[in-house]
C-alpha cells in the first residue's frame, strides 16, 4: 500500500523548501537466524520513500517494533540500506551523516564527565579550542535552563535535567538536521510535557529539520508539522501522512484540548489502529 496523502501542506515554506532528508525506495534487510525459526533474511523496512523538508518538524509513528528506529539509523548514516538511496540536502549520503545530530532514547551521557564536560565533548572531538568550547557549552547549558549546574555529574541530576544536557550536547554542534529517537519516553508525564515545550522553543528559534520518532500519537500531533504513519512489520513502509496545521507557537498540554487536535487524533488513529493490532498479534507469536 502506498503513502496516502490525507491532507495537503498549506504552508508556503513547506511548498518551496528544499528537502533535508529524502528516502528513495529504501529497504533494510537483516540476516536470518539459522538456528531459529527462519534462516531467511528479515526485511525490517521495505520500499520506504519519505522526506523531511528544510526547517520542517516531522514525526514518524507506528506499532512497537515496526522499524521506526531503523529508519532513523539510516538517516544518521549508522546503517547502510540494503536497497534504495538516501539523500541529504540533495546529495547521496555516504557514511555518517555529518549534517545531523542524534539524540537517543537511552541515556547517553558519560557518567565520569560533568554536565559541562559532556556538552563540550563533541566540540573537543572536532578540534574546537578549549576556551571556545567552554564558552559555547556554557551558553547552551544556560539556554536549556541549567546555568549553575555545569559541575554536576549525571547521577546528581534529575531525569529531565539529564535530557536537557543531552539536548545541549547535540545542539552545541549546530546540526542542520536533528534526529530524535523517543527522547522523552522514560520521563514522567509532567517532565515530559516540559521537555516537549522546551524542544519546541529551541526548534522555533532556528527551525532546523527534525525527524522525530515516537510511539505517542498525542506527542507527534502536538509537536509536528507533519505526521507519517508506518505499517506493522516486517516490510514496514509508510501508509499515510498528515499535515498538522495547528497554529504555532504551541503549548503541548493546552493544544491537546482543542477540537482541531481531537479531530486530527481521531483521523490518524483510524489509520494507525489496525497496524498497532497487527504488530501486537505478531509479538505474541
Amino acid at each position: 500500500m502506498g503513502v496516502v496523502h490525507m491532507k495537503t501542506m498549506t504552508s508556503a515554506k513547506a511548498v518551496t523548501a528544499a528537502s533535508a532528508v529524502t528516502f528513495r525506495n529504501v529497504t533494510c534487510c537483516f540476516a536470518g537466524n539459522a538456528g531459529g525459526r527462519s534462516a531467511e533474511p528479515y526485511a525490517a523496512v521495505k520500499h520506504v520513500s519519505l522526506n523531511t523538508l528544510d526547517g520542517e518538524f516531522v514525526s514518524v509513528v507506528g506499532p512497537t517494533g515496526c522499524g521506526k528506529s531503523t529508519v532513523l539509523n539510516v538517516a544518521a548514516g549508522l546503517l547502510r540500506p540494503t536497497g534504495g538511496a538516501i539523500e541529504i540536502f540533495g546529495s547521496p549520503l555516504q557514511g555518517i551523516n555529518k549534517a545531523a545530530g542524534y539524540m537517543f532514547q537511552a541515556e547517553s551521557l558519560m557518567a565520569w564527565r560533568s554536565a559541562l564536560q559532556n556538552v563540550m565533548v563533541g566540540l573537543e572531538y572536532r578540534g574546537v579550542p578549549k576556551k571556545e568550547a567552554h564558552e559555547r557549552a556554557m551558553n547552551w547549558l544556560k539556554t536549556v535552563g541549567l546555568a549553575g549546574f555545569e559541575d554536576r555529574y549525571p547521577h546528581q541530576l534529575s531525569g529531565g535535567m539529564r535530557k536537557r544536557v543531552s539536548l545541549a550536547q547535540m545542539l552545541v554542534l549546530d546540526p542542520k538536521i536533528v534526529l530524535l529517537d523517543e527522547p522523552f519516553s522514560a520521563l514522567d508525564a509532567q517532565t515530559r510535557v516540559l521537555m516537549e515545550n522546551e524542544l519546541l522553543t529551541l526548534w522555533a528559534a532556528n527551525r532546523k529539520s527534525v525527524l522525530f520518532i515516537t510511539h505517542d500519537l498525542e506527542e507527534a500531533i502536538s509537536m509536528s508539522d507533519r505526521v507519517v504513519v508506518l505499517s506493522a512489520g516486517p516490510g514496514t513502509h509508510p501508509i499515510a501522512e498528515f499535515a498538522i496545521d495547528l497554529p504555532r507557537p504551541r503549548d503541548v498540554s493546552e493544544i491537546r484540548h482543542t477540537k482541531q487536535f481531537v479531530d486530527l487524533h481521531r483521523e490518524i488513529w483510524d489509520v494507525m489502529k489496525e497496524e498497532v493490532l497487527k504488530g501486537y498479534a505478531q509479538s505474541k507469536r
